[in-house]
């Protein structure tokens, strides 16, 4: 049986490269960091924008309810503005996060029926959405770390 032949570079720059490579992926921490803070722009645009696209309108009944407690005009999931502040993004090595704790925020990211006997339809608004513009900045970051 012959014996292998072997190539060995001996290169300090290529060296300190593949090293500094190897650090990076096996270290994606700031990385996630970036993600995520990027993932919580995108959303704090959502809201700023009432959606990306464009949220369905509120209906009228529910724009007289606003009205009559005081909270019209206004913007769209923002009666109080509790949805948009229970935001929150977080991060570990290999993943990036955001999303909120608030019992209620299902029904309005994905739309459905609510209320007494779930008789109140409400409109999907999806605020947890990022856009093509934000998962292009995600790609960027993420081949910018590397």
């Amino acid at each position: 049986m012959d014996e292998p032949i072997e190539i060995k570079i001996d290169n300090k720059e290529l060296s300190q490269v593949l090293d500094k490579l190897f650090e990076k992926t096996t270290n994606l921490k700031p990385l996630m960091k970036s993600i995520a803070g990027t993932m919580a722009d995108a959303v704090e645009e959502n809201f700023k924008q009432e959606g990306r696209p464009e949220w369905a309108k509120l209906k009228d009944s529910t724009i007289k309810i606003r009205t009559q407690k005081g909270y019209w005009p206004g913007k769209i999931l923002q009666m109080r503005g509790e949805l948009a502040a229970s935001i929150t993004s977080e991060y570990s090595e290999n993943s990036a996060i955001v999303g909120t704790n608030k019992t209620y925020a299902a029904i309005h990211q994905f739309g459905g029926n609510a209320g007494r006997n779930k008789k109140t339809e409400i409109e999907a608004r999806p605020y947890l959405k990022l856009d093509e513009d934000d998962l292009n900045n995600i790609l960027k970051t993420a081949s910018d770390y590397l």
